[in-house]
């Protein structure tokens, strides 16, 4: 269970929220109302007053690296460090399975990054991110860039990992998305609530 108490991401909160094993928190709200503040808050990439755990265990408790490998951020924007796909990668067989359900090709790998598109970068991240096993999922609008097969072969991808125990946390601006995906919502910058 992933519970929050007392988190102040600037210009929000304090936000108290539980989130069960296995569930997908779904977050919506205005642009600029502070979805991704919250999501980096919660994978302590920006330092924030407040207390978030993991199954009991404190974020403020756990080294950032080990903390951000079990609470992953995926950006709706992710960078990239290196020349090719596979460099961002530890052990791309790892995720060879998930590739070609995402409508990519195995070779990708070879790809330089610079030739990706928009949809095909939020693709890779997300993989990139599954790759650290996370236990925890923080995605941030992860399929804004994507057509309608895409987007449900990532929703379908995602619902799996649910079932597998992987909680997730996704902001999305697509109310039909929403509707599929959420099993409880937050919206923010209506009186910043869970429902």
């Amino acid at each position: 269970m992933l519970r929050i108490r007392g988190l102040r991401p600037i210009g929000l909160g304090p936000l108290d929220m539980e989130i069960d094993t296995g569930a997908c928190m779904v977050v919506r709200g205005p642009s600029g109302s502070g979805k991704t503040l919250l999501l980096r808050a919660i994978a302590d990439l920006d330092p924030c007053p407040g207390d978030v755990r993991l199954d009991g265990v404190a974020c403020a408790d756990t080294p950032g690296p080990v903390w951000r490998r079990s609470v992953t951020y995926v950006g709706a924007d992710s960078g990239w460090w290196a020349d090719t796909v596979g460099e961002h990668f530890q052990d791309w067989t790892r995720v060879a399975a998930e590739i070609g359900t995402l409508g990519l090709p195995a070779e990708c790998d070879a790809w330089p990054v610079e030739r990706l598109s928009t949809g095909e970068r939020q693709r890779l991240a997300l993989l990139r991110a599954l790759e650290l096993q996370p236990r925890v999922l923080l995605l941030d609008e992860p399929t804004s860039g994507l057509d309608a097969d895409t987007t449900q072969a990532v929703e379908a991808l995602l619902a799996g990992l649910r079932r597998d125990g992987t909680t997730l946390v996704w902001v999305t601006h697509d109310a039909a998305q929403a509707d599929r995906v959420a099993t409880t919502r937050l919206s923010l910058g209506t009186g910043d609530h869970a429902a």
